[in-house]
């Protein structure tokens, strides 16, 4: 079938969801077991289970005194003090509490036997071995129980738990000094264009440094996974189909420029010959507009899966946001996340064009609960240097050609 009669453009919602659909088909390939601190960033493939009640003991959660609620409900009192526990405390424990004493506690320490709650100490007078309370306070006050946040075998993290740091201290709470996680997936990323040179080569008058394969590169390391960086591919079809080959090799394969509708643009008849499957050829959404999704059937009944980004850099960098991380994601064993869109007050009025929906270099800024958002001055998708300004994409919905200063806009965050 010619690329011609597949063509096919999709708005920005279908486009994305035939993305989320194919990514939820995609699997890693192999394990590794690493150190703890190694697998920060990485997908965890086993399952990290409790290897005891959290916490081990009822545990006070402020600086004060245990004490039996039921010795407060007639304040002001005061009670004895017969000792001290700390926070890791080896020796023997005072207690238990019995009617009319207390025990000074440190946070984090275990409440001893009796005692059912927990007053902060700014909340008492202490004389000698005597303290004494001015309000009263409520059974379980300041105190967690055994086993509430717990108990020994809970399953604490799935197979696919991206290991952030919450997660890397989860595991290490219960001893796992090495995990198992998935193996990084290879993407490929191929940028095309007699325009481009080797960043290390000076360019001539009419020509460019390749950037896109660099930013590319960027963006799938901080997703988790590992780029492989093929050569610059010509705007000749023999060179640019072996290397389309190569990239093929790969779990993914993103394609940077020729993927328009030029005399030049030889991306998308080139993957035809591979007998590529088209699922879309296009979004309605400035930048990226000409964006192509498809795959290939390799040897051994192996599926590549193919994105075509445009060659502008900044439409290069939004449309791996937009599209080729749910796929990267997925590859990396972990479950892809939506899109989560934040709103923030428009700083300055906005004029567009109807009929795409945009994500424009922006710039969020504001204190506390007042977020503002405002556009970079930017020259069009070649512009660098607003992308390196910009800190979030605003999003322009099809329908507005104009939103006004002071108007709640949504914002997307950039990775």
């Amino acid at each position: 079938m010619a690329v011609a009669e597949q063509a096919k453009v999709l708005s920005f919602e279908e486009a994305r969801r035939t993305i989320e659909q194919h990514a939820s088909g995609l699997r890693p390939r192999g394990r590794e077991l690493l150190p703890l601190l190694d697998a920060a960033g990485r997908v965890l493939a086993e399952p990290i289970h409790a290897d005891r009640d959290f916490p081990p003991f009822p545990r006070a959660t402020r600086d004060g005194y245990a004490v039996r609620s039921e010795d407060l409900q007639n304040t002001p009192i005061t009670l004895e003090v017969i000792g001290e526990i700390r926070a890791g405390d080896t020796l023997p424990q005072p207690g238990p509490v019995e009617p009319g004493k207390a025990i000074a506690i440190m946070t984090g320490a275990a409440v001893p036997d009796g005692a059912d709650a927990v007053v902060m100490l700014e909340h008492t007078s202490r004389t000698d071995d005597r303290v004494s309370f001015a309000r009263a306070v409520t059974a379980g006050e300041n105190v967690v129980p055994a086993g509430a946040e717990a108990r020994r075998g809970d399953q604490l993290l799935s197979p696919g738990a991206f290991l952030d740091p919450a997660a890397v201290a989860l595991a290490a709470s219960v001893g796992r000094s090495r995990v198992l996680v998935y193996g990084k997936p290879r993407v490929a990323v191929l940028a095309t264009g007699d325009e481009i040179v080797d960043v290390d080569i000076p360019p001539g008058a009419n020509q460019i440094r390749n950037s896109n394969s660099y930013s590319l590169g960027a963006q799938i390391q901080a997703v988790g996974g590992e780029p492989v960086l093929l050569p610059i591919a010509p705007d000749e079809p023999g060179r640019l189909r072996e290397l389309l080959d190569e990239g093929l090799d790969a779990d993914l394969l993103l394609i940077s420029g020729g993927v328009s509708a030029g005399k030049y643009d030889l991306v998308e008849p080139l993957l035809a010959q591979f007998a590529g499957e088209f699922f879309f050829t296009g979004s309605e959404i400035q930048p990226g507009r000409p964006i192509v999704f498809g795959r290939v059937l390799r040897e051994s009944a192996r599926v590549s899966y193919f994105l075509g980004l445009p060659g502008n850099p900044v439409s290069t960098m939004v449309t791996f946001e937009l599209f080729a991380r749910p796929l990267v994601e997925a590859l990396c064993g972990r479950q892809p996340r939506g899109l989560v869109f934040l709103h923030a007050k428009l700083k300055s009025v906005i004029r567009v064009k109807t009929g795409l929906k945009r994500f424009l270099p922006a710039r969020l800024s504001g204190q506390f609960e007042t977020p503002e958002v405002e556009l970079v001055r930017w020259q069009g998708s070649g512009d660098m240097t607003a992308m390196a300004r910009s800190n979030c994409y605003l999003v322009v919905t099809v329908d507005r050609d104009r939103i006004e200063a002071g108007e709640w806009v949504p914002v997307l965050l950039r990775s």
